[in-house]
């Protein structure tokens, strides 16, 4: 409001009274204005169309995809189905053994992108290390346990699974341990350091009644298993030949991975045992005889107890003949080709943790055709654990279970038998049943 003069006041200038009426008209000018604008938003919304949630099939189990409406064309490669994560509640819990490089740069964060899988508990040497673990995690301390106390798991009914991530001679205890705790057991690659081992953990885990899997993870890794698929119905013809190498570099002779009481041998139950592992799930059939040779480089401290390099070859029932060889001490290379009658298969980067190229190769006329194929990802830490869970949760035997692990020891004695005594080995024992349980339902 404009205070008008009195009689008494002095009389207002000019400019004063341009200056008082131009800020009212200004102010009087932007409320208009905003006041449009508002009216004008309004209008706006009332017209827009709003956005929607896509139409969608949504089936009524939480475990089946929700379906959503098609948008690529048939030239694009097209999407795996949506994830289908069960409620937190209805996971399967896990309680990690051992805080090293495999569980907190690889299977930790897996379980944080799991489906049917989650953390639940932890157990070390080392509490400092535990608790920080711990924090990251949002594992209650109650849940974090010494090797000492880690028999108490038994009385915690979050954890059903055991995961053993520890040195390949401490698996026997742990998983014997665990299973009289009465939880399932997942157990790291080797299965153990021989043979008698793994039945002594057969045996443990079968009069608990525990599952037991061994966590073969490139099983359950898309690239392996497209090849494998592609093997076993004869896309190329026949199998003939396979070569495959599996290498990297050490640095720490102090390392467990260089102690033969904890580790058991050198390259060939670490990293060979991809190679052999790979080719048995392959081709679908087992090796009746190994041929090996075997090398250290002399005076190299790494190698004062376990083997630098293997080099053998395991010949098939139906005739293939698998080149293998693995080293300590070489620039890394992890691959495998698979030679048939018309044209083969190559795997690079065959047992990494992530980067798999599958190509191939065949004759059409004057061309040689090679392709690539492409296939989506997933986490195979991630995708094993899942399929355990998913036994358990539906009571089916897992893929690669105790006996899996097994038989590949009894492979591998043979081979150190034959590079001690420079003759091939013929293998007698004979698989009475199928190793493997059900074929796994990989996501995506």
């Amino acid at each position: 409001m404009i205070n008008r003069p009195t009689m008494d006041a002095e009389p207002i200038s000019r400019k004063d009274f341009l200056s008082i009426t131009g800020k009212s008209v200004a102010l009087g000018v932007a409320g208009t204005l905003a006041a449009n604008s508002l009216l004008n938003q309004n209008v706006l919304a009332q017209t827009r169309p709003r956005p929607l949630s896509p139409p969608a099939k949504i089936p009524a189990g939480v475990e089946e995809p929700i379906v959503l409406e098609a948008w690529k064309s048939d030239v694009d490669q097209q999407s795996g189905p949506t994830p289908t994560p069960l409620p937190p509640d209805s996971r399967v819990g896990y309680a990690v053994v051992g805080l090293g490089h495999l569980a907190l740069e690889e299977v930790l964060p897996a379980l944080s992108s799991c489906e049917k899988s989650k953390l639940t508990a932890l157990v070390s040497g080392s509490p400092e290390k535990m608790k920080k673990v711990a924090a990251q995690y949002g594992i209650k301390p109650e849940s974090c346990y010494s090797y000492e106390t880690y028999d108490q798991l038994k009385n915690n009914q979050e954890v059903d699974v055991i995961y053993i991530i520890l040195p390949n001679a401490l698996h026997k205890e742990y998983v014997v341990r665990g299973a009289k705790a009465g939880k399932h057991i997942l157990c790291e690659k080797p299965m153990a350091v021989s043979s008698k081992e793994c039945k002594e953990m057969i045996a443990a885990c079968n009069a608990a009644k525990v599952k037991l899997m061994v966590a073969y993870r490139i099983q359950y890794q898309p690239h392996n298993r497209k090849l494998r698929e592609l093997l076993q119905n004869k896309t190329f013809g026949a199998p003939k030949l396979i070569e495959a190498s599996n290498s990297q570099s050490s640095a720490n002779p102090a390392h467990w991975r260089h102690k033969k009481t904890l580790a058991g041998g050198g390259a060939l139950p670490d990293i060979g045992l991809y190679c052999l592992n790979t080719n048995r799930f392959i081709l679908g059939e087992e090796p009746t005889e190994v041929f090996a040779y075997q090398y250290s480089t002399p005076g190299n401290p790494l190698f004062t107890e376990v083997e630098e390099l293997m080099s053998w070859q395991m010949r098939f029932p139906s005739g293939v003949i698998a080149s293998c060889a693995t080293d300590y001490n070489v620039h890394e290379s992890r691959r495998y080709r698979v030679l048939c009658e018309k044209g083969w298969l190559n795997m690079d980067k065959a047992y990494a943790y992530k980067g798999q190229k599958l190509s191939t190769a065949r004759a059409e006329g004057k061309m040689e055709r090679q392709e690539e194929i492409g296939l989506s990802e997933t986490n195979q830490f991630a995708a094993e654990m899942d399929h355990f869970s998913d036994c358990i949760l539906k009571n089916k035997r897992p893929f690669t279970p105790g006996e899996e692990g097994l038989q590949d020891h009894i492979l591998m004695e043979a081979i150190y038998e034959s590079a001690r005594t420079g003759k091939p080995v013929k293998l007698t024992h004979k698989v009475t049943q199928p190793l493997r349980g059900p074929e796994p339902e990989i996501a995506g």
